[in-house]
């Protein structure tokens, strides 16, 4: 990590007021929270939390803010059951505890919550987005799950998956230029790998002034030099789903 004392130097908290228009439900052996849309819709989105867990209200926001666009969103607990982590943790400890929640060990979870958009949400196409630990996750379902459409990996840590880059379904990364954890040069080192082994559509883009979290955990309305960047950010996410699914 770029920061061994505070690995995850992001600004959270901003939506912890946030209520959540979906409902939790048990979805095989985890639990996870859903939002549908007024309209029925056979596109669904999975959304795979960051370290702070599935019950985080700035990714329920997320969520949601997918629903309002059409789709059926679900955020599934990838931890199942384990604890997420809390900004009041000892960050000296912060990479045993990751250890213990490998981002590239979440197909069984994934099969089951596919299972359950299909039989329960008539979903047909889904795709997938993830943050921080979650786009990691989306990087590693993009490379090996055949049932989804596509994915949106957000300051995805690169270097869990930096050797792999055939990618199965278009994928869209997003980072920030200032994030202390994805330095930039592993940024373009990902963009000339992804350029000479991947045969789908991809693409790659830095957020200029942005750190890590900026998407999901600050909010336009009270960062106002952020604002056009999140917009930006949310937007892009929206259109790159909207074209695949």
């Amino acid at each position: 990590m770029a920061n061994e004392s505070r690995p995850c130097p992001c600004d959270i908290g901003d939506k912890f007021d946030y209520g959540g228009r979906g409902q939790e439900v048990q979805v095989g052996h985890i639990k996870a929270y859903v939002s549908k849309p007024s309209a029925s819709t056979d596109k669904a989105v999975i959304v795979i939390h960051d370290i702070f867990g599935w019950q985080l209200p700035n990714t329920r926001y997320i969520a949601d803010m997918l629903t309002t666009n059409g789709y059926t969103a679900i955020c599934p607990d990838f931890f199942v059951g384990q604890e997420a982590w809390k900004p009041s943790n000892d960050w000296a400890t912060f990479n045993d505890w990751v250890k213990t929640r490998d981002a590239g060990k979440t197909d069984k979870e994934v099969d089951v919550v596919l299972k359950y958009l299909k039989d329960q949400c008539g979903a047909k196409k889904i795709g997938v987005i993830g943050f921080c630990w979650g786009g990691a996750a989306v990087q590693h379902l993009m490379l090996k799950n055949p049932h989804l459409k596509t994915g949106v990996s957000i300051y995805g840590v690169i270097s869990r998956f930096e050797d792999k880059h055939s990618l199965l379904h278009p994928t869209f990364f997003i980072f920030g230029e200032k994030d202390d954890i994805i330095p930039l040069e592993q940024v373009t080192s990902l963009e000339q790998k992804l350029k000479q082994n991947c045969k789908v559509d991809y693409e790659v883009k830095i957020y200029p002034g942005q750190t890590h979290g900026f998407v999901h955990r600050k909010r336009e309305d009270i960062n106002p030099q952020d604002k056009p960047y999140i917009e930006e950010g949310r937007k892009d996410m929206i259109n790159w789903l909207n074209k695949y699914l």
